[in-house]
């Protein structure tokens, strides 16, 4: 699938000038609150016509306000999950469920009910009404309702931002699942890097309506400078590693990289499952010298290939390890102790106790023998 946007929309003080594409399995519009993520879902959607531009989904073209096309939004055939559930009150699940088929035609319906229950885990919560499900199990049946309109792209709103982190810890691997395990193309919103890190293919980031870069996840999260200010220390490097075994007496998992095995907390995943890991530059430490006598079980080594300046009296050291780029955030201090300068010889050493849940994730590409299915 592939995204083109390309629009201008003014809503009172606020301009909104996009322009990117993306062909990403799971697509991330990333930026602070107010940057105009939600506008840009709305004018994708077809709830806001935009008062200039183009945007065109798998080669349809939705809008082009040059030649006067404006699909209206029940054409679409795009499933929208907000940050709200939005369900209705007054009907069962099952009937909130059901109803996610009643745009579409019969000849072009192709999810199957049994499958996004089993898909999304809600086959005992059928009976209930609404007003008896938590917020996770409500944003579950929401994207249930969403999927069974038989979508072509999947619009998700900041769909974790209104539960707390045990729901959102709840709902997550789901959204793994559907990204997954479907061929349904996801635009996903939000302003947490942990979010971005762990479910997206692709990143685009918005700025005072603006974008600022675009681009795969993994180069994106590495550019600390356009993160908002209160997620910069979420920032960092993005490894694709295997799970090579699993060391039960220390009940850790060891992962294989470009970069050289990682030990992570236990992880409940087969050896061979692919996993994405997150390696925040603020966990990174740097020596010159391989490190003995250390508490820390990670050491990568590898060679510096810039170093940037950071905030305040930080640098931002980038570390080749293998074709892997690892990213340290230190101190200006500690680079001219170690005399630190593209070409150099390092280790990067990271603790265990870094990787919790959060940072760690089923991978996004499929392993190989996997398979693709539809919802």
């Amino acid at each position: 699938m592939t995204l083109e946007v390309d629009i201008a929309h003014r809503q009172g003080n606020f301009a909104l000038e996009t322009r990117f594409e993306s062909a990403g399995r799971l697509t991330a519009l990333f930026g602070p609150s107010g940057s105009g993520k939600s506008s840009l879902i709305n004018i994708i959607a077809g709830l806001t016509k935009p008062e200039r531009g183009r945007v065109v989904v798998d080669g349809r073209v939705l809008v082009d306000t040059g030649r006067r096309v404006f699909v209206p939004k029940h054409r679409r055939r795009i499933g929208l999950v907000f940050q709200d559930a939005r369900l209705f009150p007054h009907m069962s699940v099952a009937a909130n469920l059901r109803y996610g088929r009643f745009f579409t035609p019969a000849a072009e319906r192709y999810a199957q009910m049994d499958t996004v229950v089993d898909l999304l885990g809600i086959g005992h919560l059928l009976d209930r009404r609404p007003s008896g499900l938590s917020g996770g199990e409500k944003q579950r049946v929401a994207i249930g309702r969403a999927l069974l309109a038989s979508p072509k792209l999947l619009l998700m709103d900041e769909p974790l931002a209104s539960l707390d982190e045990a729901r959102k810890a709840e709902i997550m691997p789901y959204i793994e699942r559907l990204r997954d395990e479907t061929k349904i193309p996801i635009v996903y919103v939000s302003h947490s890097v942990a979010e971005v890190a762990r479910l997206a293919s692709e990143v685009v980031v918005l700025s005072a309506g603006r974008v600022t870069a675009s681009g795969p996840a993994a180069a994106i999260l590495q550019r600390l400078d356009l993160l908002p200010a209160e997620e910069r220390g979420e920032g960092g490097s993005l490894l694709e590693t295997v799970v090579a075994r699993h060391d039960e007496e220390f009940a850790m998992t060891v992962l294989s990289s470009a970069a050289g095995e990682i030990r992570v907390p236990r992880l409940a995943l087969a050896v061979g499952a692919p996993v994405r890991l997150r390696m925040r530059a603020r966990d990174v430490m740097v020596a010159t010298e391989r490190p003995r006598g250390l508490s820390a079980l990670n050491v990568l080594a590898g060679r510096v290939s810039a170093v940037e300046p950071g905030e305040g009296g930080s640098v931002e050291v980038h570390i080749d390890c293998g074709g892997a780029p690892v990213l340290a955030r230190i101190t200006r201090q500690s680079r001219q102790a170690l005399g630190l300068e593209p070409g150099r010889e390092v280790f990067a050493v990271v603790k265990t106790v870094s990787f919790d849940r959060a940072n760690t994730a089923a991978g996004l590409r499929l392993p190989n023998g996997g398979r693709e299915v539809d919802a």
